[in-house]
């Protein structure tokens, strides 16, 4: 090419380059929430070098004519995190922006803190993980977010019925579930017959289910672990929130008390609806109810090393049922029960790297159930009260080597203090005082965790745990003829004395095998062993259930558990599938004899069985946990199963041959779905649907002297109609101006929508006369369903935060 025609090339270029930089082009801005995909409204745009800009529209958006160039584009918009992008205009250009929250401004001592507690609670693999975020968008029966009734929603998580927080995870019993707010155990979780869990909504940080591949720091439960943590307030302002609501109301401050030295939270929480109740039913005018719960922490840094933290919780409820008039020989107007929860957490974490930390802490929790029988026709009221007294010491070192191999060990020593019951039959001289004796125990624990990444595709997960169980005095042992099973004589303990140890070694492995950049394989085994269960006669443990530590005639549970599963992301990994599958194996599961009534029983081996346990299953799962449509899906089909061993007849159960358990669900479908439209309206929706729960029905009548008596030769071989029910929930937002301080929204929420007559339970009556002839024809007993709600529910919220 000759010097001319390079010339005559270079000037077309420039030209051309001067004729495009000098046109003007449309640069759009779509800014929109990173997590939830909402458009944010009122964010500020800044331009350079043009010294121009705005705020974008109700739709996010942000438009501007500018002529072609480099330009810097900073956007800005409160509570999150600031984007600066770099733009070449040479056309006209759409360009989404997505901003992340922002976590508070906090001095370096809080972050590290912050940092170090981050890392040392990351979830075990194959734990099942929902922050404060998602429960808020499960719809409630009260307008508020349950931690219980969220996990009904998992897969293989089920209640125990009808306005009932108690869990039954893969077919277990309720018993065989540890619940754990921060650290200290919860032993009762319900508030209003169920309706509530007793864990302060404000308080809540995360919730971690385990039910396969449990680690081992958790020991005691024989199916599933789940672990409630409270916020950490890491904080340098002040803060309120909080909630009025009909039937419940809630208030939640956070505050540093010392600037990066000492730092609170404080949440409460009570509800009064003995007005409400007559309203639901006429059956119900004289029943009342009552809770309050409240959640205190308090966070000490002394260096930037250390930092201590205390978490005390209290709950208590009070309620009154005409329902169910006479408990053995007592008789009484109604039934009153009274019961509380005082909790401790003392919590010492010290970093001596940020990879090497050790943690230590004293637990304590205080469980003290009473029932109240006011005497017919008297002033004088009869009471029961029992309890548990729970202390335990732990200290757990954890050390990263390296991005592959972390691990943890430690040691635990918890003791049991059982106060089966005391009878005080106040003034009255018809009821003989009873006073149960004491049952002390202890656990002595040491366990180990391997996390170990081999290659880009396996990660391997090992722990064991070492248990010794020791039962002391003191303490009277009965012995008892195999045959008629009458006491024969008695030994005495004294206090302190060893009466029975028990011995039990707990291997966990869990393996996570990469097939893809999103999909996975899993595989899990976990021994595990049960010092103290929960024995009750009905699928919802009321406080007049009994608590019970092994000894010489009742052996710890024990279970082995199998898992398999395989997961996969889909549209870009928007959206998680999962399938995974169980098998159980237990022995020794607790379950009362024919005829049982272990209320005031003194030997309460005389009135349980230790039967065998398989429980097994298949659980798909569908999840989308962003966008304006978000939710999951999730369908288990299962089998959990009991058997009873006795020699003897009277003791046996079905004839030792297997039966369903009282959490025995073949299908359980859940769904839930949130249509997040605008950044102002949330509509969301819970569908369930399950087989029916087992119940017994009489195989035979016989007549005593004219009184029709049913004979019952089977356990669990009915079951009630399917239960299903649809909840809803509207939550709306105001206020577009994201600087103000006072922020608050509505629930509005629906609990069983198109008021589905869910059957609680079957009972039977002696029929008088030709009463519901057309139904029964001849028979002797009427049998009804009796529902706890067949109407629908509604609730409206107002919740606030003051920042």
């Amino acid at each position: 090419m000759t010097l001319k025609n390079q010339s005559i090339v270079i000037i077309v270029l420039l030209f051309s380059a001067f004729i495009s930089y000098s046109q003007d082009f449309t640069l759009s801005l779509i800014v929109i929430n990173e997590e939830t995909n909402i458009p944010l409204e009122n964010a500020q745009i800044s331009i350079t070098p043009c010294n121009c800009g705005g705020i974008t529209n109700e739709a996010g958006r942000f438009s501007i004519d500018l002529p072609g160039g480099d330009y810097t584009a900073t956007v800005n918009y409160i509570g999150f995190t600031k984007e600066v992008l770099n733009v070449t205009l040479n056309q006209s250009k759409v360009i989404t922006v997505k901003l992340w929250p922002e976590e508070e401004q906090l001095s370096e001592v809080v972050v590290r803190a912050k940092r170090i507690l981050d890392n040392l609670e990351t979830p075990q693999m194959g734990a099942l993980e929902l922050n404060a975020q998602e429960l808020k968008k499960i719809p409630a029966a009260i307008g508020e977010f349950d931690v219980l009734r969220g996990m009904t929603l998992l897969a293989g998580v089920n209640n125990a019925g009808e306005l009932s927080n108690g869990l039954s995870v893969r077919g277990g019993s309720l018993d065989q579930n540890l619940l754990l707010y921060d650290y200290a155990p919860v032993f009762n979780p319900t508030h209003l017959f169920g309706l509530f869990s007793v864990f302060t909504p404000e308080s809540v940080s995360s919730v971690d289910l385990y039910r396969a591949n449990i680690p081992s720091r958790y020991g005691g439960r024989t199916t599933s672990v789940l672990d409630v943590k409270v916020k950490n307030p890491y904080t340098n302002k002040f803060k309120l929130s909080g909630g009025v609501g009909i039937i419940s109301s809630r208030l939640s401050i956070e505050t540093p008390l010392i600037k990066d030295k000492l730092m609170m939270s404080l949440g409460g929480r009570a509800g009064f609806t003995d007005f409400l109740l007559p309203i639901f039913s006429e059956r119900l005018k004289n029943t009342k109810a009552n809770f309050q719960d409240a959640t205190l922490k308090l966070l000490y840094l002394p260096t930037e090393n250390d930092q201590i933290s205390f978490t005390g919780f209290y709950t208590k409820d009070f309620y009154q049922l005409d329902l169910i008039t006479k408990i053995q020989n007592i008789n009484a107007e109604n039934n009153q029960f009274d019961f509380k929860t005082l909790n401790g957490t003392l919590n010492w974490t010290h970093s001596f790297s940020n990879d090497r930390i050790l943690r230590t802490l004293l637990v304590m929790s205080d469980y003290n159930p009473k029932t109240i029988f006011p005497e017919q026709q008297s002033d004088n009221e009869i009471e029961f009260d029992s309890g548990i007294k729970y202390v335990s010491f732990i200290s757990e070192l954890t050390n990263t080597i390296n991005e592959e191999i972390d691990y943890y060990g430690g040691v635990q020593i918890n003791k049991y203090t059982i106060q089966p019951g005391n009878l005080d039959p106040g003034n009255g001289n018809s009821i003989l005082p009873v006073d149960l004796a004491r049952e002390n125990s202890y656990v002595f624990s040491g366990y180990g965790n391997l996390n170990w990444l081999l290659g880009e595709r396996l990660k391997f997960s090992a722990g064991l745990r070492f248990n010794h169980f020791v039962f002391v005095g003191p303490y009277t042992q009965g012995s008892f003829d195999d045959i008629t099973g009458e006491l024969l004589g008695t030994t005495f303990f004294e206090k302190g004395a060893g009466v029975k140890t028990y011995n039990d070694l707990e291997p966990r492995v869990g393996l996570n095998y990469k097939l893809g950049e999103v999909t996975s394989i899993k595989a899990s085994f976990a021994r595990l062993n049960q010092y103290l269960q929960n024995v009750y006669n009905s699928t919802t443990p009321l406080p007049t259930s009994r608590w019970k530590t092994s000894d010489p005639n009742i052996v710890p549970q024990n279970s082995d558990a199998y898992g398999f599963g395989i997961y996969t992301g889909v549209a870009d990994n928007t959206i998680e599938l999962g399938l995974e599958g169980y098998y159980r194996t237990s022995d020794n599961n607790l379950t009362y004899k024919p005829g049982a009534d272990f209320f005031l029983q003194e030997y309460l081996e005389r009135d349980i069985v230790q039967a065998e346990g398989k429980a097994y299953g298949a659980e798909l799962s569908f999840r989308k946990p962003k966008g304006k449509v978000n939710g999951w899906f999730n369908y288990t089909w299962s089998r959990s199963l009991l058997r009873s061993q006795n020699e003897r007849l009277a003791d046996r159960i079905n004839n030792n041959e297997w039966f369903a358990s009282d959490f025995d669900r073949p299908h359980v479908f859940n769904g839930t779905i949130n249509f997040e439209g605008d950044p102002y309206n949330t509509w969301s929706f819970n569908f369930t649907a399950q087989t029916g729960r087992p119940y017994t029905v009489a195989n035979s009548v016989f007549k005593i002297e004219d009184l029709e008596v049913p004979i019952f030769l089977e356990r669990n071989n009915a079951r009630l109609r399917p239960y299903h029910r649809l909840d809803f929930s509207w939550k709306v937002s105001y206020g577009k101006n994201p600087n103000r301080k006072w922020k608050g929204d509505w629930i509005f929420t629906i609990y069983n929508v198109y008021g589905r007559r869910n059957p609680f339970n079957v009972y039977y009556t002696q029929r008088q006369g030709v009463e519901d002839g057309a139904i029964f024809l001849d028979s002797p007993l009427g049998s009804y369903e009796l529902s706890v709600l067949n109407s629908p529910l509604l609730a409206l919220t107002y919740n606030f935060v003051f920042d």
